[in-house]
């Protein structure tokens, strides 16, 4: 079969990504190499290198994507309960960029296209958090966003490690969070104990 076949099939480059988060899905980062994506795509062992120059500029371009689709999803919610269920859901439609974004020994920390992706990420975070009602005074408004992140965070890798499968049950993960979130955001009377 002759290479020069397979580069009319349009973009090469997203060709190769697509193949690239379909191994990621699969069988995680580590299992990727360029050398098996080009065979994947049917092109030349150069070509996958031509666009990206080494996996690293592979997994980098996967994160860069991964924040640049992660920052809608997070943008078009809206408030900081609703982040959390795009969090969610970004993490179960997109496994393969979940799994590479926050691994940071995985891309170039330097990259332009992942550091403008992840400050508008970063942003839309902060934005929920500024959104909540006022806070009790002292409360710092960065270790509420730490907290919010974690919530999101740890919920989304049990989903996708398969450790919730029990107790999900039949609720959709998107339900689960924002029950969960509702524990803990709800505001409750305390002290008294009048709950009228």
């Amino acid at each position: 079969m002759s290479n020069e076949g397979t580069y009319h099939h349009g973009d090469l480059r997203r060709a190769v990504l697509t193949a690239a988060l379909d191994v990621i899905a699969a069988d995680g980062p580590d299992a990727l190499s360029l050398r098996g994506l080009a065979r994947r795509a049917g092109v030349s062992h150069a070509a996958p290198a031509h666009h990206f120059k080494d996996r690293t500029g592979l997994l980098t371009a996967v994160a860069a994507e991964g924040y640049a689709l992660f920052a809608e999803a997070l943008t078009a919610a809206p408030d900081l309960q609703e982040r959390g269920v795009a969090y969610v859901r970004f993490a179960v439609t997109h496994p393969a960029h979940f799994q590479v974004m926050f691994r940071p020994e995985l891309h170039r920390a330097d990259d332009p296209a992942l550091l403008a992706a992840k400050a508008r990420a970063t942003e839309a975070l902060r934005a929920g958090v500024d959104g909540l009602p006022d806070a009790p005074r002292g409360t710092d408004a960065r270790l509420t966003g730490i907290a919010a992140w974690s919530l999101a965070h740890g919920f989304a890798t049990l989903l996708l490690s398969g450790n919730l499968s029990d107790a999900l049950t039949d609720r959709t993960p998107e339900s689960a969070f924002r029950s969960l979130t509702g524990l803990i955001l709800t505001p409750r009377d305390e002290g008294t104990g009048d709950r009228d």
